[in-house]
């Protein structure tokens, strides 16, 4: 894969209106990358994630930034995925009670429910973040292991953060402060080597 070149300190459009996510990617790299927003670029659409996978999820957004607004960018999207639920919710995780928007209390309980008579807990968080630079595109993931608890504990994070232990700990996501998160999730990790990558092309 071709190399392109960039600054220093290159400025990228994170494709998103999740402002958790973005306040979270801003946190994870501390002003190496300039980010801007949707709202930032003008944009208020709600892009479509029609894809059946994270990957291609993270494509659809991505591409729309980059052919409508010929602007470096890049995407995520973001999974739970339960062993004894056959990996669901999957690419479904934001909207898996139903409904338009995002309801995390809503997405927790079902995902509770089905897990109550479950012994296997075992499930992991899994990023997919698609960079589209100078005209060409590439994948980063970050994944982390976990269990699912059988309540919520903390109220920091957000989205499944309050019932994901991930392994090495005995606090979920929503008990951790965001250094602490930031420092081992799913996201975080996608996101250092997304920023390897940008580092190498200097």
């Amino acid at each position: 894969m071709a190399k392109a070149s960039t600054t220093s300190s290159p400025e990228l459009v994170f494709a998103t209106n999740n402002q958790h996510k973005l306040d979270e990617i801003r946190q994870i790299l501390d002003g190496q990358i300039h980010i801007l927003s949707l709202a930032d670029i003008g944009c208020h659409v709600d892009i479509p994630e029609t894809a059946d996978t994270l990957q291609g999820n993270a494509l659809q957004k991505a591409r729309y930034v980059a052919s409508h607004y010929n602007m470096d960018c890049f995407a995520d999207d973001t999974g739970l995925e339960v062993a004894a639920l056959d990996g669901a919710p999957g690419v479904h995780s934001a909207r898996y009670a139903g409904g338009q928007g995002h309801d995390s209390q809503a997405n927790m309980d079902l995902l509770l429910h089905n897990m109550e008579k479950k012994s296997d807990r075992k499930a992991r968080f899994r990023t997919v973040i698609a960079l589209i630079i100078k005209g060409e595109e590439h994948l980063f993931e970050g994944i982390v292991n976990g269990k699912i608890l059988t309540e919520r504990h903390g109220t920091d994070g957000f989205g499944y953060d309050p019932v994901f232990q991930p392994d090495g700990f005995d606090c979920t996501f929503a008990e951790m402060t965001a250094s602490q998160k930031n420092a081992i999730s799913h996201r975080g990790r996608a996101t250092q080597k997304l920023v390897q990558f940008l580092t190498s092309l200097t």
